[in-house]
């Protein structure tokens, strides 16, 4: 018998109330899952395609119109402290410093003392390259930095799976490529799972132990990629430049192609009619 996979997504299927008069709007046709413990999974589609609807029904922050997700055989029915969120925008505390953002992350750890916390959030702090950086106040280092302390937090809380919503999209292109690095270090080092979104199919081939192409809505998986079979596990940068990884890119960047003309052609059918 195979063991109970670590997170099941099963037959999950969203739909948002339309306009009055209108029919419900389906964002999400019975998506299916198995993530094994200690996975990178990329999200993949056109925008607006699901794949953060997805993500968040998997947080607890949004509620399944049918099916259902489980974590560890648990049914994820909210959001809690096994489930950790990374987002786009900088999600710091302002009014803190970085090791108190960071420590702020194990505020409702009981289980710890204060010393425990202090050493776990300074442990954090190193492995993101914030060392040194602890008492600086959040509005007196780059995006970048902010965007470390957010993963640095999320981390320290203890999360069993890693959530990131197109993380890096608002960085510039080198600060980028340092956290993808800095990302899949602590993925490898920590074992941790984690399910990122993104719209960059270079960023996707590059982290991606597995990816999933969405379609267009409602969506659906049109291919999964398994990268890890294809590319190595340790992944330079120079690995972007790799013919095997050229030719995951070009045939994943196809698929989201043809998803967004699909998407095109039926609103403007739409539009028509």
């Amino acid at each position: 018998m195979e063991p109970t996979p670590f997170l099941v997504i099963d037959q999950v299927t969203k739909s948002f109330p339309a306009a009055r008069g209108s029919s419900a709007a389906r964002v999400l046709d019975d998506i299916s899952l198995r993530i094994n413990e200690g996975e990178f999974i990329v999200f993949l589609g056109p925008s607006g395609s699901g794949k953060t609807t997805l993500l968040r029904i998997v947080a607890g922050l949004e509620t399944a119109s049918s099916g259902s997700v489980r974590l560890q055989g648990e049914r994820v029915v909210g959001p809690d402290r096994k489930k950790g969120m990374v987002f786009q925008s900088y999600s710091s505390l302002p009014w803190l410093n970085v090791l108190d953002n960071v420590k702020f992350g194990l505020k409702y750890r009981d289980d710890l003392s204060d010393q425990q916390k202090e050493e776990i959030a300074r442990s954090y702090l190193l492995m993101t390259g914030l060392k040194g950086f602890e008492r600086y106040h959040i509005n007196r280092i780059s995006g970048g930095m902010r965007q470390r302390v957010a993963l640095a937090r999320t981390l320290a809380a203890g999360s069993d799976v890693l959530l990131m919503d197109e993380p890096f999209g608002a960085l510039d292109a080198q600060t980028r490529e340092f956290l993808q690095e800095q990302v899949l270090q602590i993925s490898r080092k920590e074992r941790k799972t984690i399910i990122f979104v993104t719209h960059d199919v270079e960023e996707a081939v590059f982290l991606a132990d597995r990816l999933f192409i969405f379609s267009s809505r409602p969506a659906r998986i049109v291919e999964e990629i398994r990268v890890a079979e294809l590319l190595p596990a340790e992944r330079p940068l120079d690995l972007k430049e790799n013919e095997v990884f050229f030719r995951l890119r070009n045939h994943a960047k196809e698929l989201v192609r043809a998803e967004a003309l699909r998407a095109q052609n039926l609103e403007e059918r739409a539009a028509s009619a």
